[in-house]
């Protein structure tokens, strides 16, 4: 009986809202709105031929390779022991099963001899092996790179489009296709998805092939952008594809063993590109994603993804009035008084250790003749990110960075020995032409400033002057509460200069780093073609790793400009440059404390220190006095003296626009020339004189204090 009363309440419910809906005219709600995406029957034929081109040389290779002669080898491990194997047999694999199963099922990759290599290829030669799992952070690369190939095949199936590039980036991967005439809508997400959990079951192996450059032509004759990246990007006889089920895709590898290996996968957005990002290009889609070799690395992640979509420094900027963007100048900030007092007070605290560590800071101008950009070697490979025009038929752009116009200041008379090292910095206005696509809040604009540096020192300087660019950057970084990591990154195969040069500088530079007592890394030929360096990533109170500061020898610079000094013995030399910059863009790096912080800012840095809040109108002239003390000696402070609010209210809104100190006032505080004292995290300091609350803002500024409302 009780049930059918129930649904008899129900349905007389349901029929009221029925009949409401009619008379009102109303709609019925419409279902969500589904993807009529679905894989393809058959298959693109392109597939097929392939993987019938595949077959035939595959056959050949396994041939090849059973020929190979099985001489024993030595395989030395991280451990310092021994393992014997067998030349073009032996894998990574079984040299890992050998020592335990649970190490081969956990590694994602192998280094052999530094190289990374496919843990089912066989290994040719004794070999230092290391095994390397989804911590270190290469074979978190390689993991998203076989991502990214799961998520190609699955394109393939469903779009039946040309595939163009697939990499691994700093949290994930993507996939650009070419689609004739179509586009990909987040709607089709779950399809895709439910296929790609359909390719991980059947464990595809990752199967690396050789192949002549005539029968990679002959294989992807059907894709117009793997024949334009063989004909312009590969200039070698051979290169290699690797296969996971259907997919055969152009690429150097390496890869995880199987599909198998990528337990959870999750499509995070799409969109358009261009091909290389070149807008005069073909249209291309593209997907990204996200994966992890566990389920609960996933769960991880959405949830590190709601904490940091509340963090978006885009909407922590517009809800505490800091600054904000404009269609009328895209790519270009607007500061607002609060904003720009940050952005200021990051560049006097620059300033102020610029004169304690001997740099002088000079002013350079914006615009240059292309001239001084041909001369540095930027207009043949940098022309088309900065913005140029027409003056008087010469050709003037914008500067992008500060080093030529510097290198004019060097050379702008006869420099001795005893000026050097000579030390410049400049905070002087840079511009970038990004594409508008590019463009993302504070990280990416087209017109930002650095804390930018050039020193110009003799050979034998190079490893104080590392030395003390590495205690400067140490220093700043721990008064922002980050830690960071070092990498020296070597000559690459391409270089300029003089070999001895080169090997003097990367001793000097690990020289530096030895006796800066940081933990380091070495990462080989990945320095840039001019000089080697070092480069530091931060991280973030989310465990994020930014890159901001730069630490980079260049030898090319000066002698392009033809820079020199004269010496001790009275012989012209040519110096060295080195580029340095901590902050980097001070835009990006307001963009990254913002989010690090969550927008509760240190007081040394807060646009918001103090409000003063009247117990009631009585006192508001008392409140603005204080106000007005506080703000002539330099702090960022406020009242609140408006009557509709009550002062808890006034208290409790405080708090919420994260003011590091609130300070409430009324008879007796008035009387005593006093404040009371309680922070945004509602800590009770209590009553205090407004001279000792002075005092106390003032060593807290001065010491750069990040939890200054515990340590008040």
């Amino acid at each position: 009986m009780g049930d059918n009363v129930v649904n008899s309440v129900q349905n007389i419910d349901l029929n009221k809202q029925e009949k409401a809906a009619k008379m009102k005219g109303g709609k019925e709600k419409k279902p969500a709105e589904k993807s009529s995406v679905s894989e393809m029957k058959p298959w693109p034929a392109y597939i097929q031929e392939r993987l019938t081109l595949w077959d035939k040389l595959k056959v050949q290779y396994t041939e090849e390779l059973a020929a190979k002669p099985k001489t024993d080898i030595k395989v030395s491990l991280p451990d310092g022991k021994v393992v014997d194997g067998v030349a073009w047999q032996t894998t990574a694999y079984d040299i890992a099963k050998g020592i335990s199963q649970g190490l081969a099922d956990n590694a994602v990759i192998s280094k052999v001899n530094g190289v990374l290599w496919d843990l089912d290829r066989p290994l040719e030669a004794d070999c230092k092996l290391e095994l390397l799992k989804f911590n270190d952070s290469e074979a978190q690369q390689v993991f998203w790179h076989s991502s990214a190939h799961i998520l190609g095949e699955a394109m393939e199936r469903v779009y039946g489009g040309c595939l163009c590039y697939g990499p691994p980036i700093d949290s994930g991967f993507y996939y650009d296709m070419f689609l004739e005439g179509s586009g990909i809508s987040n709607l089709d997400f779950p399809y895709v998805e439910t296929l790609i959990k359909g390719i991980v079951k059947e464990k595809q192996p990752f199967e690396r092939l050789e192949m002549k450059k005539e029968d990679l032509l002959e294989m992807f004759k059907y894709n117009p952008f793997k024949v334009r990246i063989l004909n312009e990007k590969v200039n070698t006889p051979t290169t290699t594809v690797y296969r996971c089920g259907p997919l055969i895709d152009l690429c150097r590898g390496p890869h995880v063993r199987h599909t198998g290996k990528v337990k959870a996968l999750k499509i995070t957005k799409n969109s358009s590109t261009y091909w290389e990002g070149k807008a005069d290009a073909e249209t291309l889609q593209r997907i990204y994603g996200i994966s992890f070799p566990d389920s609960k690395q996933l769960k991880e992640w959405e949830k590190f993804q709601e904490e940091a979509a509340k963090r978006d420094h885009r909407k922590i900027g517009r809800e505490q009035e800091l600054f904000f963007f404009h269609e009328l100048s895209p790519g270009s900030c607007f500061f607002q008084p609060r904003g720009a007092h940050i952005y200021n007070t990051l560049m006097n605290f620059i300033k102020k250790e610029y004169r304690k560590r001997g740099f002088q800071e000079v002013v350079t101008p914006n615009i240059y003749n292309a001239k001084l950009w041909q001369t540095s070697g930027h207009w043949a490979h940098y022309a088309d990110n900065m913005f140029s025009f027409e003056i008087e038929k010469d050709t003037f752009a914008l500067k992008p960075m500060n080093c030529p116009g510097h290198c004019l200041m060097f050379d702008n008379r006869i420099r001795s020995w005893r000026e050097l090292p000579l030390r410049l910095a400049d905070f002087g206005v840079l511009h970038r032409n990004e594409l508008s696509g590019a463009l993302s809040g504070l990280t990416r604009v087209r017109r930002f400033q650095q804390d930018d540096a050039h020193i110009f020192c003799a050979v034998e300087q190079i490893k104080d002057e590392m030395y003390a660019a590495l205690d400067f950057l140490r220093s700043v970084y721990n008064v922002f509460g980050f830690t960071f990591q070092l990498v020296l990154s070597t000559r690459p195969e391409k270089y300029l200069g003089d070999l001895n040069m080169w090997d003097q500088a990367e001793r000097a530079l690990a020289a530096s780093l030895d006796d800066f007592g940081e933990p380091w890394k070495l990462n080989p030929g990945d320095g840039a073609f001019y000089g080697p360096k070092i480069d530091i990533t931060i991280m973030d109170a989310l465990r994020r790793s930014h890159q901001c500061a730069t630490i980079q020898l260049d030898f090319q610079l000066p002698i392009r400009f033809n820079l020199s000094f004269v010496s001790e013995s009275g012989e012209k030399k040519r110096p060295v440059i080195i580029h340095r910059a901590i902050l980097g863009s001070v835009e990006r790096m307001i963009a990254i404390l913002t989010e690090s912080y969550a927008g509760k800012w240190p007081f040394w840095l807060s646009p918001r220190q103090a409000m003063v809040i009247p117990v009631g109108p009585a006192f508001d002239e008392y409140a603005n006095e204080v106000q007005h003390r506080l703000y002539d000696a330099g702090f960022m402070c406020e009242v609140d003296t408006d009557a509709g609010d009550t002062m808890n209210k006034k208290v409790r809104n405080a708090q919420l626009a994260q003011f590091n100190f609130i300070l409430v006032v009324g008879e007796k505080e008035r009387t005593n020339q006093t404040v009371n004292v309680r922070t945004r995290d509602n800590i009770v300091h209590g009553e205090i004189a407004v001279n000792t609350l002075i005092e106390k803002f003032n060593t807290l500024r001065d010491n750069y204090t990040l939890s200054s409302e515990e340590q008040f």
